[in-house]
């Protein structure tokens, strides 16, 4: 039965206790949940660390179950300053673990999602439309956060189409990194596009098969990095939650293979790795 399967380990452990403030570090804990120290500001993506993801129940979720454990539990986390969510999907928003964090971490959230969050203790919520930015101010320094749009949809339950559903330009000391939640192909990267590069895009890459319309294959995200003028890229959303039919490990050996020509450009493969932008 699914609620006696077991869960696979992590491929790796990070050790944020020793990342350098003064670079850009990013560990992959699971599905689209990326932990980056960007210069000194601890920014966490779409966080989804517990068993399961749905419907929250007292001390559970109806809903899929892991297939792959996080590579770090929310108690393990250093001090989040900043927490993106992308859209109000149960896969990107999910309020059993957002509720483990307090007022010390502040959230960037799309548009008409605010409400998913109010009986959690985070700090300042800011929502962001579509080309709307956002100067985010820590501890460590300020970092700019801009939505852009991408090729999804948001609503949380079947009725609630209003809610928005972003991707996101985050920058820092000259540096700029693309997170761009769940997208299918389109060619809103390519107008990202400008005279600067952008250091690292973290693009999900799974649960394509059959749902095309609204997430892009491992060719197709490469493709949007691409078009947006990305350096490196973090594949996510894949080998974390059975939302899809394609194969476990299918997303990753595509993407792998895509990139065969510059497999330096690929930041990480596996749940727990992690990236140092180099200097």
């Amino acid at each position: 039965m699914e609620s006696w399967r077991s869960v696979a380990p992590a491929f790796a452990r990070p050790e944020p206790s020793e990342w350098s403030g003064e670079r850009l570090t990013a560990a992959w804990l699971g599905h689209s949940t990326v932990l980056l120290n960007f210069f000194g500001i601890t920014i966490l993506t779409d966080p989804v660390l517990l068993s399961r993801i749905g419907i929250p129940l007292p001390f559970t979720a109806i809903g899929p179950k892991r297939l792959t454990k996080p590579a770090l539990t929310v108690d393990e986390l250093p001090t989040i300053d900043l927490i993106l969510l992308s859209h109000a999907h149960f896969d990107h928003i999910d309020w059993r673990t957002l509720r483990r964090f307090d007022a010390r971490t502040q959230v960037v959230t799309a548009s008409r999602t605010r409400d998913l969050l109010r009986w959690t203790k985070l700090g300042a919520i800011a929502e962001l439309g579509w080309s709307e930015s956002r100067e985010v101010r820590t501890a460590a320094g300020t970092v700019m956060v801009r939505a852009f749009p991408v090729k999804h949809w948001g609503a949380r339950m079947q009725t609630d189409l209003h809610r928005g559903y972003n991707g996101y330009v985050i920058e820092r000391h000259g540096r700029r990194v693309i997170f761009a939640g769940d997208t299918a192909l389109t060619n809103h990267f390519a107008s990202l596009r400008d005279d600067r590069p952008y250091d690292l895009a973290i693009m999900g890459i799974g649960a394509y098969d059959p749902w095309i319309r609204s997430h892009c294959t491992p060719e197709q995200a490469i493709a949007m990095a691409n078009a947006a003028g990305a350096r490196f890229i973090i594949p996510v959303h894949h080998q974390t939650f059975k939302l899809s039919f394609e194969p476990f490990r299918e997303p990753i050996e595509r993407f792998t293979a895509a990139l065969a020509d510059a497999p330096d450009r690929i930041a990480l493969r596996e749940i727990g790795e992690t990236f140092v932008l180099p200097a």
